[in-house]
């Protein structure tokens, strides 16, 4: 397998170089551990046979073999009643292998802003963006709250084209975080704030800067502090840097494997209640995280939302932990999608998680 060119954006690896690169960000740029926890949540297994499943796409019918084929799915985990009762692997990876998640560390970090508040390091989230981050102050961010940023509704202009260079996205890609800051600071606004959902990797760089400067600490030390060692996370994990001894890539890029992406939905689950009973997350913080943003009725607080209370985190390339709460199911998949993002892929993975989801209810 050819090992990936780390110079290269990852929007233009080979299908081997993605193989071969997401499961080892550790080894091809910066970035910071998140150490395993000594007692790790416990996750029995209850295996469930669904070779009988089938889905529908576009007048289509489809297994669970054309699904994991069809969207490069290299693995596959669903945890009902908090049983394992899915879990599969393919492509060379296995239970040890750390995949990276690109946008799904938008929801996690989420998460820990809604720890922050729990903390009191954040008194709301109707806070102003410049309380915590000055340079933004006389930029279009001034009249910018958490709130919006969470939302991803500030009104302030950005293009997130991964297929275009000169995108906004792809050209902030390789700035300094204070490059990034810079070019948020320097947009126009284009309507107004908590009015209108635009997508916004950008943003997401600047609630994790947020973040940091609120809790005093860096992203990474929080969620091992907070979250992952706490909560029992079996693994270590790591997240992507920006630069070398710097912060967190608030938008990106987590890499753990599968069983602690399940976690997290877990902990989720939980509204952020730890094993022994104490709160990490504000009562009620992941209702409010999963309730239609003005701008968006598919957007909450960094989560894509579904049908019937159903949320989402999403990433690039196929990335996902499914969380539905009413059928106290999560729903996990790493995967290594040709493109970055594809609505027929797309549409592949939400018939087969509905398929599965009708699956397992039935199959009790």
């Amino acid at each position: 397998m050819r090992a990936p060119r780390p110079s290269a954006s990852v929007l233009t690896w080979s299908h081997e170089e993605k193989l071969a690169g997401f499961p080892n960000y550790d080894r091809l740029f910066e970035t910071r551990e998140i150490p395993a926890s000594d007692d790790p949540y416990v996750l029995p297994e209850s295996p469930h046979d669904i070779s009988r499943l089938r889905y529908n796409v576009e007048g289509e019918r489809f297994d669970l073999e054309d699904f994991l084929e069809h969207n490069q799915v290299v693995g596959l985990l669903a945890i009902k009643d908090g049983k394992i009762a899915v879990e599969r692997y393919r492509q060379g990876s296995d239970r040890d292998t750390k995949w990276v998640s690109y946008s799904v560390a938008k929801s996690v970090v989420s998460l820990l802003i809604g720890a922050a508040l729990q903390d009191g390091f954040i008194a709301n989230v109707e806070q102003r963006v410049t309380d915590y981050v000055p340079l933004l102050k006389g930029s279009s961010y001034d009249d910018v709250t958490l709130r919006d940023l969470l939302q991803m509704a500030s009104g302030v202009a950005w293009s997130e084209d991964y297929a275009d260079p000169e995108s906004d996205v792809v050209r902030s890609a390789s700035l300094s975080s204070l490059e990034r800051l810079r070019l948020l600071a320097a947009k126009p606004r284009v309507t107004e704030a908590g009015d209108v959902f635009n997508y916004n990797t950008g943003e997401t760089h600047l609630a994790g800067v947020l973040l940091r400067a609120a809790i005093g600490n860096n992203l990474s030390t929080y969620l091992t502090q907070k979250i992952w060692r706490p909560f029992g996370m079996e693994s270590a994990a790591n997240w992507l840097l920006i630069e070398k001894d710097g912060g967190e890539h608030g938008g990106c890029c987590i890499s753990a494997t599968l069983r602690d992406y399940g976690r997290i939905g877990l902990f989720a689950l939980r509204d952020g209640m730890l094993r022994n009973g104490s709160r990490v997350l504000p009562e009620g913080w992941m209702e409010e995280s999963s309730t239609p943003s003005k701008g968006s009725h598919d957007y909450g607080y960094l989560w894509w939302l579904g049908d019937g209370g159903v949320y989402h985190a999403i990433g690039i390339f196929g990335q996902a932990i499914v969380v539905n709460p009413a059928e106290h199911l999560v729903i996990v998949t790493h995967s290594a999608w040709p493109e970055a993002t594809g609505r027929i892929f797309s549409q592949h993975r939400a018939a087969f998680v509905e398929a599965l989801t009708r699956f397992l209810r039935r199959d009790g």
